[in-house]
């Protein structure tokens, strides 16, 4: 069975639904076997050896037939037949949502049948508006249509303003930026302003579909100017030195497990959720508050949305005290207490 590292050398550099196979290489042409030495084929489901991403929790009631690096979806979850709620969740909650569902079933018993999609808020967005909600994984098309839409405050509002999307807005939780780094600290890290070291490797979210990259960039410019900016998501990027993720800043904390990564820019509950985790080798580095950027999430009701009952329902539980205690958990703050 494969190592904890060769799985997330492998995961890392592979994952089949957040890196084409072509896309699917390191900054210096490395293919994924190349760079994990994975030759073997796990052939059982094994909890302990982390064959799936080590926060994922698969279904125990239906036949099994994951492979990594083949069939490996993380980001989808519960059930694509006659679904009675879809939620498109911005997929920084991915922590989070497995508990907040089952919460949300026992307050509500009536929805036994929910789907769930934890993606990037750009690629979420892009099927809503260009596809009718549905999208592609390999030969697979999902033709959902979202009851709900979660994402960043601004984005949400200028969705409303623009298009009138939504028939109700709830802001429900913020976050703030931080450091995942190698267990030990082994550069010394401190700010985002050692990211510049050229031999400090940094994993970033690719500003094209990650809403959080450009919250960084504000922070590297709060913490070194544009000229941080630019040596880290320019400069660096060019000589390798910077990897963006190719869908998916998940990929972030299976990069520093690896050893891939020195350092990952990612959302505190992130960096707090694998630095907790004794088994991934990640520790987490709180940033000064002269360099920090908030974002406050929102959940819209889409006007369109096949399940409107149930949309409101979700939405209104996510401000509930017993919603609100599930984000808590996961190191979430109330909305509007970080602005």
């Amino acid at each position: 069975m494969a190592s904890l590292r060769t799985t997330a050398l492998a995961v890392a550099a592979g994952l089949a639904l957040t890196a084409p196979m072509a896309q699917a290489e390191s900054n210096d042409g490395q293919s994924w076997q190349e760079l994990s030495g994975y030759t073997d084929q796990p052939t059982t489901f094994n909890r302990s050896a982390s064959i799936f991403a080590p926060w994922d929790n698969p279904p125990s009631d239906a036949k099994n037939f994951t492979v990594p690096e083949v069939n490996n979806l993380p980001d989808l979850h519960g059930d694509i037949v006659d679904p009675q709620l879809v939620i498109y969740f911005a997929g920084n909650q991915y922590m989070a949502v497995q508990d907040l569902i089952a919460a949300f079933q026992r307050a509500y018993p009536q929805y036994k049948r929910i789907f769930y999609v934890t993606l990037p808020p750009g690629i979420l967005l892009d099927a809503v508006k260009n596809h009718d909600g549905a999208f592609a994984i390999g030969n697979l098309r999902i033709a959902m249509k979202p009851d709900v839409l979660t994402r960043g405050k601004g984005a949400m509002e200028a969705m409303q303003k623009d298009e009138k999307a939504f028939s109700d807005l709830q802001d429900y939780a913020d976050n703030e930026l931080a450091l995942m780094v190698a267990k030990g600290n082994p550069l010394h890290i401190q700010s985002l302003a050692d990211l510049a070291d050229p031999a400090t490797r940094v994993t970033m979210p690719n500003p094209d579909w990650e809403g959080i990259a450009k919250v960084i960039e504000k922070s590297y410019v709060k913490a070194g100017g544009q000229a941080l900016d630019d040596k880290i998501i320019k400069d660096k990027v060019q000589d390798g030195a910077t990897y963006l993720t190719h869908i998916h800043h998940r990929q972030s904390p299976m990069r520093v497990m690896a050893g891939l990564a020195d350092a990952a820019p990612v959302w505190l509950t992130e960096a707090e959720f694998h630095s907790k985790r004794a088994d991934e080798g990640i520790d987490m580095v709180k940033l000064p508050d002269s360099e920090n950027s908030t974002l406050t999430y929102t959940a819209g009701v889409l006007k369109a949305a096949p399940h409107p009952e149930a949309a409101k329902d979700f939405v209104t539980f996510l401000t509930s005290s017993d919603g609100q205690k599930i984000y808590h958990k996961y190191g979430f703050a109330s909305p509007g207490t970080l602005n």
